[in-house]
């Protein structure tokens, strides 16, 4: 079993805690703070707990260098603001002038140091920034699932150097996909969207002997369609997914799996809001139309079958939901998870932004901060970020 913050004795001690704090920025003003609220409950815990906390993340790709348009000064300034409390900002991560900034702490003081990524050693997880990094502190949280995929210093290298337990984000993030991949409450259903069928192969491969219902959308559909022997027109459609299309199916009647594809759909003649759009029948897509969403044959086949189930997993949309021409499809699923009297989990970029624009969030169980995380550990997959925690 993993240590947590919980199993943790962090009184009095230098926490280093990896939080992501990779958030969407416009000329330095933070347009969504979903990823730093989520940090509060343990940068909280641990000041209450007279910790010396040390807070450190990357922001977007700098690839080892160090960009004024990527500082993490602007998200110290925003968190000092939600904790109405002074969050000191370092100008660096390693050397001297941090060891500086840690050495002068007070228990219960707060520091953001800069980008990690301004170093080449994170994403290379080099021995040697992880150990200048574990030498800050005596203890590491991981409060960033949403990079705990990812092999990186700050992730999985500085456990070499000291104890690393599960902050409260992390550890509900962990206990929740968790739980409804591996002991959901039944029926369990899965919604998988996205544009390709290759990106969500192993997610599906994985859920559909776990799952009742399989409901899928997006872009890949079309690969079901064409797999049905249907024309797709100018639909978004790679070689060879047709074939993974098919062998899907087929695994999906071996594992007893009821497995829903599109049975209508909006078309449009251009990729584009103001475009013709019609409805057809999947049987009846002519050439130079591409299917842009679900039709509402299939949005009430999908909120029907979602009705009667304990568990819903959702990761990504129904169809070209930014576009408000074709939102209908994600925005009918995005009621129906909602509304359903289940555990419901969603994860994915997408997916989430789907269901905050909805106004519907807050009737979601958990809400998982963790794009490229959430999809590996629904794939069946160890994350290194887990991995690299120290055990009980």
């Amino acid at each position: 079993m993993k240590q947590t913050i919980l199993d943790m004795n962090v009184d009095h001690k230098r926490v280093f805690v990896r939080v992501d704090f990779n958030v969407p920025m416009k000329d330095g003003i933070i347009t969504d703070d979903t990823r730093i609220r989520g940090a509060l409950e343990t940068i909280k815990y641990l000041v209450d707990h007279n910790a010396k906390v040390i807070l450190a993340s990357h922001f977007g790709r700098p690839k080892g260098e160090r960009k004024a348009d990527m500082t993490l000064a602007p998200c110290a300034a925003h968190l000092s603001k939600l904790l109405n409390k002074e969050v000191a900002f370092v100008d660096d991560c390693v050397g001297d002038q941090v060891k500086k900034a840690v050495e002068t702490m007070n228990e219960g003081d707060i520091i953001m140091l800069e980008n990690l990524r301004f170093h080449s050693g994170e994403e290379k997880n080099a021995p040697q920034f992880a150990k200048e990094l574990g030498s800050l502190a005596d203890i590491a949280i991981n409060d960033a699932f949403g990079v705990s995929h990812r092999n990186a210093a700050s992730v999985v290298g500085i456990a070499d150097y000291i104890p690393m337990g599960a902050g409260f984000l992390m550890k509900k993030e962990i206990e929740a996909l968790s739980t409804a991949v591996n002991s959901p409450e039944k029926p369990v259903a899965a919604i998988i969207g996205g544009a390709k069928v290759t990106d969500k192969i192993s997610v599906i491969s994985n859920l559909l002997p776990k799952v009742n219902v399989m409901i899928i959308g997006g872009g890949m559909a079309n690969a079901f369609i064409k797999a049905q022997g249907c024309n797709i027109g100018s639909s978004l459609f790679e070689a060879g997914q047709e074939q993974i299309a098919t062998d899907l199916v087929m695994e999906a009647r071996v594992a007893g799996t009821r497995l829903l594809t599109p049975i209508d759909v909006v078309v449009a003649d251009a990729f584009s809001n103001e475009a013709n759009t019609k409805i057809v029948d999947v049987e009846h897509i002519e050439d130079g139309w591409m299917v842009l969403d679900i039709g509402p044959k299939t949005r009430e086949l999908y909120t029907d079958a979602l009705k009667m189930m304990k568990t819903i997993i959702w990761n990504g949309p129904m169809g070209v939901f930014e576009m408000e021409a074709f939102a209908a499809g994600t925005n009918a699923v995005a009621e129906a998870v909602a509304n359903a009297d289940a555990m419901t989990i969603v994860g994915g970029g997408d997916s989430v932004a789907a269901i905050e624009k909805s106004g519907l969030a807050h009737k979601i169980s958990h809400i998982s901060t963790g794009g490229g995380a959430s999809l590996e550990l629904l794939e069946g997959k160890i994350l290194p970020g887990i991995a690299a925690l120290t055990e009980v």
